[in-house]
């Protein structure tokens, strides 16, 4: 035990000495590298300690003949140590595609990358050299077969029949295999995408936006008032909100955006039952405002959103086009659109032109007749609402500028500004209205372009769903109910954009990645059949893992896909070992037959050599599920990102311990007996023995089909039911005596826009009850008029279900009215509903 654990200490220190001279911080990402590569840090050991003790233990070495200790465990490394350090190359080959990683992707997983090769690289080396002298001087005392271990004598009982067994029916073997394989890709269908997956922050980033002709005073009010609401709720330690734009040329900011950082308590101190996504939408309910939209995020996520797609919400829609005023009424049409995807949440459009200005226009004619020049005019006005710089005070080393300009009631409305006098060239007052005309004008609040271009953006969230299926529905809406005129063109961003930035360089490295191993893999067997057959392990490897990423309910993402390149490697690793053990086998029965080989005999060696990997195989596959599930057990900072990414590992080593044990000795057996040479016998009687029969073969094979079918059942059942019933998810429920009035719809929320809803309505059983005719009402006051939200109600196939369509031109608070008139009665029920 201590010469298999010792390398494992030495190759993550060496490893955090190449960190140091590289520059590498220790982080999550650089320490998730060591995390990952526990296995191959302990399997390249383990294989040469238990080659060398086999030695030992086989030829019956007396330990006290030094001498012959170390000639023998020297025969045993030169057997193994080629094949060990040209896998650790196909390991390490194998994390390219990650060092390939640009952009945020890149930087966050290139020092995980370099970790995980300074921790391979040491391994290796302590693998062929530390570990034989080690095995020279702590190999000694009374040596034990395998036999001697119950566990072992347990795992060779269960295992050689079951070998046995595959070798006997190796097409049946095969196609179970590519059955399990099958399901993996039938069931990673139904599995999400995302760039990566969220890492709780601890804080809360809550953004509202309000109008853009908003003055900076109301904004400040509304931002006290939403704050106070924020701090009420027990899970809040303090919010803390800036609004509009900060004192430095960085900050973008408009006068009607806020930004509030809501600092969150320990999750032990929440109430019992409230999670984090309930928090948010409560908050959300709580702290909403008429003709306010609000945008929740996280403080780091956002600021890395902002530097490198310019979109502060999770997703965002780009318009370009020329016209401020057509890329506006894009963007607005392409927000109703997206709200009626499902998983749309907090969809706005911003609101490019609905800026307030003062025009002041020279009427050039009637100051010709003052004889007032037009620079004496604009001189009055920049006195009287612009500023005039008088001197600069100095206090300390600090400088101020002294401005002057008219009182606030000379200068607070247009008709104010009309009565500023003017100075004719014959010494008389003249109002400025006399020679100008002073109007309200709405224009570009602020101006944004990208690519030479003018844009307007469509910020939204995503909740409920993935990213990725959000985002290709939302595409083909768009496209499908938005057409833009000539010049004008759509562009996605926020995180999906590195998502598919990410996608596409992985599509092109990993395919080269896998041909330069299958070449070098050629170079070693000189056979394409071999090499083919040892590279199979990677997408049997991969079963696994898309089994528990499915299980456990995590998309794929660029943290996901980097576990599963690290799987690639080491499974190739140990199918490369398997094929080196089964050779040696096959070599030295081929030796103690005379040079000849028969079929019983080629059986009997591959069985051999599979029983000696059944140890240290084991060996490894139970050190990385010990080193893994700390982290799938883990609840601290960063374990939202840790648990994706050591999932696919865990997963697939435990589907390659199955493929490399049974799979990959048949495939071996079926390419040997086809090969010149072997010399032909009769058929094969098995031996007696604990060797499974056809009916349990059989009866295997039944329960594989089982489960692939409960899979696939799993997967479509929740889509025929939501075929089923498209009302969708309830929105809000109002009792009105046995009658139980329901509202639904695709994403459980009203949103600001067209919406179209669900009414059930349900009798005391349950049960949809047909109330006749049904009118619906929904109402929003405002100073000084009512807003309607127009709804329209039409019947369904579905007896008591009625479909409703409405649109609500804010969000907040609305007043709702259903009536209903019909042969279950005659009734009428208020209540308010929240609109987001």
């Amino acid at each position: 035990i201590l010469i298999v654990t010792i390398p494992l200490p030495l190759a993550v220190l060496s490893a955090f000495l190449g960190m140091y001279y590289a520059g590498i911080s220790s982080n999550i990402m650089s320490l998730a590298g060591i995390a990952i590569a526990i296995g191959v840090l302990v399997d390249a050991g383990i294989v040469v300690t238990e080659n060398a003790f086999r030695f030992v233990e086989q030829r019956q070495v007396d330990p006290r003949d030094r001498r012959r200790v170390w000639e023998t465990v020297l025969e045993s490394t030169r057997l193994v140590g080629r094949p060990v350090f040209f896998s650790m190359a196909i390991i390490l080959l194998a994390f390219v595609p990650v060092f390939a990683l640009t952009g945020q992707e890149g930087k966050l997983f290139h020092p995980l990358a370099f970790t995980k090769t300074f921790a391979v690289l040491a391994a290796t080396v302590i693998a062929v050299t530390l570990v034989p002298v080690l095995c020279t001087l702590l190999l000694g005392g009374k040596f034990h077969a395998e036999e001697d271990n119950p566990v072992m004598r347990a795992l060779r009982r269960l295992y050689r029949p079951a070998l046995e067994t595959a070798l006997s029916h190796r097409g049946l073997t095969v196609f179970a295999a590519a059955l399990l394989f099958a399901g993996a890709l039938f069931v990673a269908r139904g599995i999400g995408s995302e760039f990566m997956p969220p890492l709780n922050e601890g804080d809360l980033m809550f953004m509202p936006i309000a109008d853009p002709s908003i003055s900076l005073e109301e904004n400040t009010q509304i931002a006290k008032r939403q704050n106070e609401i924020l701090m009420s709720f027990p899970e809040v330690e303090y919010a803390v909100a800036k609004v509009a734009r900060a004192d430095t040329s960085t900050d973008p900011a408009p006068l009607n955006m806020t930004e509030t950082v809501v600092h969150l308590r320990p999750r032990n101190q929440w109430r019992q039952g409230m999670t984090l996504d309930r928090l948010r939408t409560v908050m959300s309910e709580a702290v909403q405002l008429p003709g306010v939209s609000n945008i929740w995020t996280m403080p780091i996520i956002n600021r890395i959103d902002m530097l490198t797609t310019g979109i502060r919400s999770e997703v965002g829609v780009k318009v370009y086009g020329n016209d401020l005023a057509v890329v506006e009424a894009s963007a607005r049409r392409i927000a109703d659109v997206i709200r009626r995807v499902p998983g749309a949440s907090n969809v706005y459009p911003e609101q490019v032109t609905s800026g307030q200005y003062l025009n002041i226009v020279v009427d050039r004619a009637a100051a010709a007749r003052y004889g007032i020049r037009v620079g004496d005019i604009q001189q009055v006005i920049e006195t009287a609402v612009g500023e005039t710089v008088l001197t600069t005070t100095i206090e300390g080393r600090r400088r101020f500028p002294v401005r002057v300009r008219y009182a606030p009631q000379y200068r607070s409305d247009p008709e104010a500004l009309g009565r500023v006098l003017v100075a004719a060239s014959n010494g008389a007052q003249i109002p400025l209205s006399q020679v100008a005309h002073i109007e309200h004008a709405r224009g570009a609040a602020m101006i944004s372009s990208e690519n030479g271009l003018l844009i307007a953006t469509v910020l939204m969230n995503v909740q409920g769903r993935d990213v990725g299926s959000f985002v290709d529905e939302a595409r083909r809406a768009v496209a499908r109910n938005v057409s833009l005129p000539s010049g004008y063109y759509v562009g996605w961003s926020g995180r999906w954009e590195n998502q598919e930035h990410a996608r596409q360089r992985l599509q092109v490295v990993l395919p080269i990645v896998l041909v330069i191993i299958f070449v070098l893999l050629y170079f070693t067997y000189h056979s394409v059949l071999e090499a083919a057959h040892v590279l199979l392990a990677v997408p049997f490897a991969l079963t696994g893992g898309v089994y528990l990423l499915w299980l456990l309910g995590y998309n794929f993402s660029v943290a996901v896909w980097v576990g599963f390149i690290a799987l690639f490697g080491t499974a190739v690793q140990t199918g490369v070992v398997m094929v080196i053990y089964l050779e040696d086998a096959v070599a030295r029965k081929r030796e103690s037959m005379g040079g000849t080989l028969t079929r019983r005999a080629l059986r009997d060696a591959v069985v051999d050599g599979a029983l000696l990997r059944l140890r240290p195989k084991v060996m490894t596959v139970s050190t990385v599920i010990a080193g893994l599930l700390p982290i799938m057990w883990s609840t601290r900072a960063g374990a939202e990102v840790m648990r994706p990414l050591a999932t696919p590992v865990l997963g697939g080593m435990v589907s390659s311990l199955l493929h490399v044990l049974i799979v990959t000795p048949v495939l071996f057996y079926w390419l040997q007996e086809r090969r010149p040479g072997l010399l032909q016998q009769e058929p094969l009687e098995l031996e007696a023995g604990p060797v499974l029969t056809k009916r349990r073969v059989l009866a295997g094979i039944a329960a594989i089909a089982m489960i692939v079918a409960a899979v696939a059942l799993a997967e479509i059942w929740p889509s025929r039911r939501a075929v089923e019933s498209q009302a969708g998810a309830a929105v809000q429920q109002i009792r009105s005596g046995d009658l139980t009035i329901v509202l639904l719809s695709p994403t459980g929320t009203l949103h600001q826009g067209r919406n179209t809803f669900t009414i059930e309505f349900r009798s005391a059983n349950g049960s949809h009850l047909d109330v006749g005719s049904v009118r619906t009402s929904a109402n929003m006051a405002m100073p000084g008029m009512v807003m309607s939200g127009g709804v329209e109600v039409s019947r369904t196939r579905v007896p008591g279900r009625y479909q409703a369509t409405a649109e609500f031109g804010m969000a907040g608070a609305w007043k709702m009215a259903i009536e209903w008139d019909g042969a279950a009665g005659r009734g009428s029920v208020n209540f308010e509903g929240t609109v987001r």
